[in-house]
């Protein structure tokens, strides 16, 4: 058996990645051939989450030990293989590659190839360049665009703050106690 993930990025709008791997193959393993397939370096601290369908982070797949909490379950790349975690096709996973920032790409089982073997892992689509493996916080601050919160954005120009008491609440509206003279 076969698993096929499809690797995108938000950052970079044509970037694609196909790997095929064994689904007895180990994080670790697939964590290898996702830096092998984008080019970026092994130094810095990844995991992957194992995610619900709408993308909220449920497992964390470490590269190190991160947890001594024998409450706790936790799993580490080398010690975990793919398919322990990952079963169904559409599974979602993110792969964090940047810490700081929390950068990731995300990752969905496309595709389970039955009847089929294979060794080691294979990327088998390339498309488009990968995001950068990291920026400094400079760069992100220049890259983020500032939010300006005037008059205009709650989208009516006609917007007065003195119609609204210390919570944001309408005070004129609704109430027939602010309808006192």
């Amino acid at each position: 058996m076969i698993f096929r993930f499809t690797i995108i990025s938000d950052e970079v709008d044509d970037f694609v990645r196909e790997i095929q791997i064994n689904p007895d193959a180990t994080f670790f393993d697939f964590h290898e051939a996702i830096l092998q397939s984008v080019g970026y370096t092994n130094d810095q601290m990844t995991s992957f989450f194992i995610c619900d369908e709408d993308w909220e982070k449920e497992k964390e797949v470490t590269l190190e030990e991160m947890d001594n909490d024998p409450e706790k379950d936790s799993w580490i790349m080398k010690d975990t293989s793919i398919s322990e975690l990952v079963e169904d096709e559409k599974q979602k996973l993110l792969y964090v590659f940047d810490y700081l920032t929390e950068r990731c790409f995300f990752i969905e089982l496309s595709e389970i190839i039955t009847g089929h073997d294979l060794e080691g892992a294979k990327c088998t689509k390339r498309q488009g360049e990968a995001p950068k493996q990291s920026i400094d916080f400079e760069e992100m601050a220049v890259a983020s665009t500032s939010l300006d919160v005037d008059e205009n954005f709650y989208g009516d120009q006609d917007f007065d703050m003195e119609d609204f008491d210390q919570g944001g609440f309408d005070m004129e509206a609704g109430s027939e106690e602010n309808n006192e003279p």
